[in-house]
């Protein structure tokens, strides 16, 4: 980008370097031959230039990853104060010096080389990637008051030393950004005079007077964290939360990278950038919650530990921003490059538009501040057409690119002002490349991280000296998640800016600011997106088991009461499947969306239709009862339907509305009419009140028959009414008989009579045989073959010829 300018001016600068270094490469070829080196230098510089420019050319034949400093004299600068000295200011280098060769030193000691003002960037890139020593580039060791004898030094001994200088011994010249260094000369057995036998150099950015248009400066301070709630909650009454692990106290804690975030932040000049899962995550902490345990199931929790740090990080940070602007980044900071490459099928945009919503309202809920929702930041600033479009259509007008990605091909001689217009009324806000990875290394140890600040400072100081009388503006997005020393090393960077050659602005205002015509604005197409980016990506297959796990708590959340109790804790978690943070680590990730889904097929299996077995149904109508239980602790509703697969052997009624209490089941009666007998299969579903289906139907066999438990009611009455009409008929012969017998007595005593003149015909046996009031008459007439009535009992005499008595 924009280091044409380091062209500028600079075509004698770079002839006289040429010359130099061919005369330090001409002075080394009698040494690189196996020429005699002189037998006794009596002049210090000779030797000791002599040397270096040896070691220089023979580094310089080697490929930058071929060299190495594992057997040389190393140097670490671990402080430089001040960061960017003014006049009148004393500049003091703190140092460690290690002797990593087999060799003794004799006769060491310590000193600054101040070389001449770099011409522009990629001068400073070139000068911190060299090696050896070079006296025309590293400049000669200024004078033995400002050494330091370290006098012998072992192999493997280090030893730690102080410079201090006046700038104004330094010769600076205008202002610009100069390369210092910190050198050790001493003498060897091999080559016994003196020398320089390391280096370790750094920048020095050099203004005397504030600049007449200062750069502009946009930094970035990003609270982010990985995902840590689950959407598991108890079943009590205050829901309380279920973490997968409890490792954000730490990040919480003094000390900790987010307590340092936000230590460090409240007193710099920064935006803050913020994921509000991160704060909803918090805030949940400060209330009750539980922890899994990794090897335990899904009971097995133990109660969180972090609820005080937790309150008092939000405490720190509410006050943190007040006052400041804030940036929200959509719910659980999606993966919007993911999404645009391999999402977009499975309906994974769908979640962009409400996770900007919720962060919205996430923040305003926890901090009290009300956040700018219009900015999207992709995975390290990369973007092509199609991650621009799905960031857009999430509600973002200002997209959050970087240098590298959105190159400049217009031939600028200076870095751009940081807005572009990309069309559809949206701004790219162009990152500087440079500025935002300066403290992606190690910065845990002195060294590193007092490099990267001088190498910041210098860096960001040349944007200015590129074209000093344009104002422009200077966007830095660092890493999303730094390190504690990372965070550090941030804040010293942020905190050396004098303001002679910068000052800030806020991110709202840099995406306002007015473009530069000669800019680039074109994005880059989908090939030019790093290929190393799009690896990490989440795959097509994550984004299909995402839908699906939404499309199954669509169809859950129909049936609820409480809906809230689900909807809110697995959308969350939905999002957060699609988090940034699972950049290279895929495992973890599928481990996440696995038990999402796990958890909330498990939840929807605790409404069910009850199984049934076969039964038998008589009769051409009846009920079949079916069962609806719910194991959740809410109500539900759905519509219960039961079908017959043979409608012209068996009918139901309509499907019937199911409500159920939680805890609770419910048993629903289906009329039935039977029009043949035979088995039936029937079917029970259950189905959303929208009328998707819901949960796994239930199967059973019904036998039909006619005859039921009535007609054969019906039929046994009707043959105990047989059997007792038959007892009745048989008493009543019995009866007729016993009348019969008597009958005859009394007509073998009449005889006489009836000679006589008495006979027994008369009008009153007449009358006595056919009375009509007689039961015996009434009830059964007298049959010619009933025998005639017994009257034995009543006659002394015996029984005549022809008699049947009955006993």
């Amino acid at each position: 980008m924009a280091d044409a300018a380091d062209l500028r001016g600079n075509t004698s600068a770079r002839a006289r370097r040429w010359l130099r270094r061919t005369a330090a490469f001409l002075a080394a070829v009698p040494v690189l031959a196996g020429g005699t080196l002189p037998a006794a230098p009596t002049a210090h510089a000779a030797p000791a230039e002599h040397a270096a420019r040896t070691a220089l050319t023979a580094s310089a034949a080697l490929p930058e990853s071929k060299v190495t400093r594992s057997r040389s004299v190393d140097i670490a600068i671990t402080s430089m104060t001040p960061t960017a000295p003014g006049r009148g200011d004393t500049l003091t280098i703190n140092a460690t010096v290690t002797n990593g060769t087999k060799t003794a030193i004799a006769a060491a000691h310590t000193g600054i080389h101040v070389g001449p003002a770099l011409s522009g960037r990629n001068a400073i890139d070139s000068a911190a990637r060299r090696t050896g020593f070079s006296q025309a580039l590293d400049g000669s060791e200024i004078g033995d008051k400002y050494t330091k004898k370290i006098g012998a030094l072992a192999p493997g001994a280090s030893r730690d030393f102080s410079l201090s200088i006046p700038v104004d011994k330094l010769n600076l010249g205008q202002d610009g950004v100069y390369q210092i260094g910190v050198s050790l000369s001493g003498q060897t057995r091999d080559r016994p005079w003196p020398q320089v036998l390391g280096i370790q150099r750094t920048f020095l950015p050099w203004q005397t007077s504030p600049a007449e248009k200062k750069s502009r400066l946009t930094y970035l301070w990003p609270l982010i964290s990985t995902t840590h709630m689950t959407p598991r909650t108890d079943n009590d009454e205050d829901r309380t939360r279920i973490f997968r692990d409890d490792s954000l106290v730490k990040e919480l804690s003094p000390g900790g990278r987010l307590q340092q975030m936000v230590t460090l932040g409240k007193s710099l000049p920064i935006t803050w950038v913020i994921d509000p899962d991160l704060l909803a995550t918090v805030d949940a902490m400060t209330k009750a919650y539980e922890v899994e345990n990794p090897k335990g199931g899904e009971g097995d929790t133990t109660p969180g530990r972090g609820q005080a740090v937790a309150k008092q990080w939000l405490n720190d940070l509410q006050k943190a921003v007040q006052d400041q602007q804030v940036v929200a980044l959509p719910f659980a900071d999606p993966d919007l490059a993911s999404v645009a490459h391999r999402g977009k099928n499975y309906g994974a945009l769908g979640h962009l538009q409400d996770a900007t919503e919720l962060a919205s309202l996430t923040v305003q809920t926890v901090l009290g501040v009300k956040p700018r929702t219009d900015f999207a930041w992709p995975a390290e600033g990369a973007i092509d057409s199609s991650v621009v479009d799905v960031a857009t259509s999430a509600g973002a007008h200002n997209v959050i690119t970087r240098s590298d990605s959105l190159r400049e091909t217009g031939g600028l001689s200076y870095t751009p002002t940081a807005a572009r217009q990309i069309g559809g009324g949206n701004t790219a806000v162009v990152a500087d490349a440079r500025l935002s990875t300066a403290f992606t290394g190690d910065m845990s140890t002195a060294q590193n991280s007092t490099l990267a600040i001088q190498r910041f400072l210098a860096q960001s100081q040349m944007i200015n000296l590129q074209a000093p009388d344009k104002q422009r503006s200077v966007v830095v997005a660092p890493q999303r998640m730094p390190t504690t020393s990372q965070a550090q090393a941030m804040a010293a960077a942020l905190k050396g800016l004098s303001g002679r050659w910068s000052e800030p602005l806020g991110l709202g205002q840099a995406a306002k600011a007015k473009p530069d015509p000669s800019a680039t604005q074109r994005l880059p197409g989908a090939r030019a997106y790093p290929r190393a980016l799009r690896k990490q990506e989440l795959p097509a297959p994550a984004f299909k088991e995402i839908q699906d796990t939404q499309a199954t708590l669509d169809r859950f959340e129909r049936i609820l009461s409480a809906k809230y109790r689900v909807v809110t804790p697995f959308g969350n978690a939905i999002t957060r499947d699609m988090s940034n943070s699972w950049r290279g680590e895929a495992r973890r990730a599928a481990g996440f969306r696995h038990d999402v889904a796990s958890y909330l097929s498990g939840l929807t299996k605790k409404v069910r239709l009850v199984p049934k077995s076969d039964m038998t149904l008589s009769g051409r109508s009846a009920t079949i009862p079916v069962t609806v239980q719910n194991n959740l602790v809410q109500g539900v509703e759905l519509r219960l339907v039961l079908r017959s697969q043979q409608g012209n052997r068996l009918e139901i009624s309509d499907s019937q509305v199911v409500t159920v209490e939680g805890g609770h089941s419910q048993s629903v009666k289906f009329g039935t009419t039977a029009n043949a007998n035979g088995p039936v299969r029937v079917v029970a579903q259950l189905y959303t009140p929208d009328g998707q289906r819901y949960g796994k139907e239930v199967e059973f066999k019904v036998n039909v028959t006619e005859i039921t438990s009535t007609v054969i009611l019906v039929i046994a009455g009707g043959v105990l009414l047989l059997v007792l009409a038959g007892i009745r008929i048989y008493v009543q012969r019995k009866r007729s008989a016993a009348e019969g017998d008597d009958e005859g007595d009394d007509e073998g005593d009449s005889e006489p009579d009836a000679e006589n003149g008495e006979g027994g015909e008369g009008p009153e046996a007449e009358s006595a045989e056919t009375d009509p009031c007689d039961p015996a008459h009434a009830l059964v007439p007298e049959q010619p073959s009933d025998p005639a009535p017994d009257t034995g009992s009543q006659s002394a005499g015996p029984s005549g010829s022809g008699e049947k008595v009955e006993h």
